[in-house]
């Protein structure tokens, strides 16, 4: 029988996040600090704007939660304010035992301040580079790469995967969609696509999340995705009251069979109501997923707006799972082995990092 990991457990394994967006994790403090310097009116005190963002992101509001990302955004215009954000979500995350992390973000959402695409990139990379170091003088080492996302109801996808492949070697880890999926599906975004693997460039897709199969299927088949950001509504191409047990669609085996590795976000799914019915993390498709052999990887997705952590993810699950610290390392070595870091590099972090620490625990 499994015993459930325990919460000191939790926090002292290694961790790997690779759906992380930078505009949410920001933390309260530095947004009420930069949004003062600025002038940019905040809709509460700075004593209670946490709270104010986990309100509304939880809201069942879609202009509720989108608001939020109005706030955060104001304050990641000046390349200062940009190094900043990206460096303490660094420090955030190594503080949590993240030793891998990829941050991804949207250029285009910030250049208000005059900064040109590339100047953006450079001042996020500045950041990444000091929380870095800062990370390892503490003794929480932490590798960390950018993603830059292109809005998908923008025009600005193949300009992002160009400045993916200009800076791949100076912390540039890959290229992403996100933004609304219902009425923007991926193939608008085929020319970028087309180019990045042309490029051989790697890239991962917002699909599946607020929208169905149709968006998975593009992603995968047309677009070529190496991963996909949430995929939780692979669910819908699984019968599960199947005589026998579960019974999986052709394109739910395929990308079982191919180990296409899906970006799941337990709270985040259960805030914006992903997976019609989802009432609990009990409820979250993560746990069959899991026990049909898919390649899950357990992410925050917006640390912000879902008041959460990856130690805090990894405990719901265990709570709403029992699962134990196999498990966890399962989940860990999943993403380990699905990051968009070359192939040696990962293996060293599996061997000589992951799978000691958690022997420890």
């Amino acid at each position: 029988m499994t015993v459930p990991a325990t919460p000191e457990q939790i926090l002292a394994a290694p961790k790997v996040a690779l759906h992380e967006h930078l505009d949410g994790g920001v933390r309260p403090s530095t947004v009420a600090d930069i949004a003062q310097q600025i002038g940019h009116e905040l809709p509460t005190t700075p004593d209670r704007l946490a709270e104010w963002f986990a309100d509304s992101a939880s809201s069942g509001s879609l202009v509720r939660y989108l608001e939020t990302f109005v706030h955060t955004l104001a304050v990641m215009q000046r390349p200062e304010d940009l190094a900043r954000v990206a460096k303490e979500a660094v420090l955030d995350l190594a503080a949590d035992g993240v030793v891998y992390a990829e941050l991804r973000w949207a250029p285009e959402q910030h250049l208000g301040a005059g900064l040109s695409l590339a100047g953006t990139v450079e001042a996020v990379q500045a950041g990444i580079d000091a929380g870095v170091a800062e990370a390892a003088a503490e003794g929480s080492p932490i590798v960390v790469g950018q993603l830059l996302t292109a809005m998908r109801h923008a025009q600005h996808g193949l300009e992002i995967a160009e400045l993916v492949v200009e800076f791949r070697d100076r912390g540039v880890f890959g290229f992403d969609i996100a933004g609304a999926e219902d009425g923007f599906p991926p193939i608008l975004h085929l020319e970028a696509f087309e180019y990045l693997r042309r490029e051989n460039a790697h890239f991962t897709i917002h699909a599946g999340e607020a929208f169905g199969l149709p968006s998975i299927w593009q992603a995968i088949q047309r677009c070529g995705a190496d991963r996909l950001g949430h995929g939780v509504r692979i669910i819908d191409d699984i019968d599960i009251a199947a005589e026998g047990g579960p019974r999986l669609g052709r394109l739910a085996a395929y990308i079982r069979d191919k180990r296409i590795p899906l970006e799941m976000c337990p709270s985040s799914n259960l805030q914006t109501s992903a997976v019609p019915g989802m009432r609990s993390i009990a409820d979250h498709p993560i746990g069959l997923l899991k026990e049909l052999g898919f390649r899950v990887t357990v992410n925050c997705d917006n640390r912000l707006m879902s008041g959460t952590t990856m130690s805090r993810e990894l405990q719901l699950l265990v709570d709403a799972f029992g699962y134990g610290v196999d498990d966890l390392r399962w989940f860990t070595v999943n993403a380990m082995k699905s990051a968009f870091l070359p192939f040696d590099e990962r293996l060293t972090l599996i061997n000589d990092v992951i799978k000691p620490a958690y022997a420890k625990l």
